[in-house]
């Protein structure tokens, strides 16, 4: 990814639930449904926040038959693709379950713990974002917009549709511009209420309508932190499965330095210079402050600045 400057940082980590292998395969959506049988077809096993998985120790297995996950699952299995042309699919259990399943033996985790802790193999992490986020989208879908009648799912979960007004209705994604903003040898973080004690991060924000990522990492930063910023590149994105967003990494250039915190969004918000960032990364710092998990892509972002790649 870079030219490591920081060798008590290591290598550079991986980003979570990049890197799908699995083959989308949308020409095979519309007769999904028949794929559920084939010997080779593997499910997920998914409850809001929650994964089940097989194995006394990590790496746990996520996958199961199709007879294990019927018995545990509810509603109908969707597709989610093709892995080395062996057919995924992610079924839904009830999360009240949870001490059922693991009294049979099976362990069970929220996916947030199981990316931080790397306790599936990283090519699980991908497939099972997707899974999570396309049963959330059906979760809160389940009636049309435009006439308000039930919909039906359609094309093994990559569609609903209206019996009433013919409407078809399609997953969506929300996008999120999160963004490090610098002003020379220092960079901007915040802390909103729910995080952990010690633990600072990048800005963020959803994309609001008719707006470019640019105009909205200057919106937010600017609502957010008072901070104006003026030069924005992008540097990479991630699939957020909390419910179901994708996250826009940037990198902004600060065009003023005082901070007037938005109390609604943020607990506190400062600058903090580029030594002080290297050691929340490699959790030294002596006060126990810390950044996220490499799992989050606003890791990677702190590390580009730490690293010297910013806009």
């Amino acid at each position: 990814m870079s030219v490591i400057i920081r060798p008590e940082l290591g290598a550079w980590p991986a980003l979570g639930y990049v890197g799908s292998p699995l083959d989308r395969a949308a020409h095979l959506r519309a007769t999904a449904g028949d794929l559920i049988a084939d010997p080779a077809a593997r499910f997920y096993l998914l409850g809001g926040e929650l994964v089940a998985m097989k194995g006394a120790e990590a790496p746990f297995d996520p996958l199961f038959l199709h007879g294990e996950a019927r018995a545990r699952g509810r509603g109908e299995p969707l597709f989610l693709g093709l892995a080395d042309g062996a057919p995924r699919f992610a079924f839904s259990f009830d999360p009240g379950l949870r001490e059922i399943l693991e009294g049979e033996g099976l362990k069970v985790l929220d996916l947030r713990s199981i990316a931080v802790g790397g306790l599936v193999a990283a090519d699980h992490l991908g497939p099972v974002a997707s899974g999570k986020a396309l049963l959330a989208w059906h979760g809160r879908h389940g009636f049309c917009a435009n006439c308000g009648q039930a919909s039906r799912i359609v094309d093994q979960g990559w569609r609903r549709d209206c019996p009433s007004c013919g409407t078809q209705h399609f997953p969506r994604t929300d996008p999120v511009v999160i963004m490090l903003t610098a002003a020379g040898d220092r960079c901007l973080l915040g802390r909103q209420p729910h995080f952990a004690p010690g633990m600072w991060s990048c800005l963020a924000g959803f994309v609001e309508p008719g707006e470019s990522i640019e105009e909205a990492v200057r919106r937010e930063t600017l609502e957010e932190a008072g901070i104006a910023t003026g030069r924005v590149t992008y540097r990479t994105c991630q699939p957020w499965p909390f419910p179901m967003s994708l996250m826009i990494g940037c990198l902004a250039q600060a065009t003023s330095r005082d901070i007037v915190i938005d109390r609604n969004e943020l607990e506190d918000a400062r600058w903090f210079d580029r030594d002080e960032v290297a050691l929340m990364l490699a959790r030294t710092h002596p006060d126990g402050l810390f950044v996220p998990p490499p799992v989050a892509i606003a890791h990677h972002l702190i590390r580009a600045f730490v690293e010297g790649i910013h806009a």
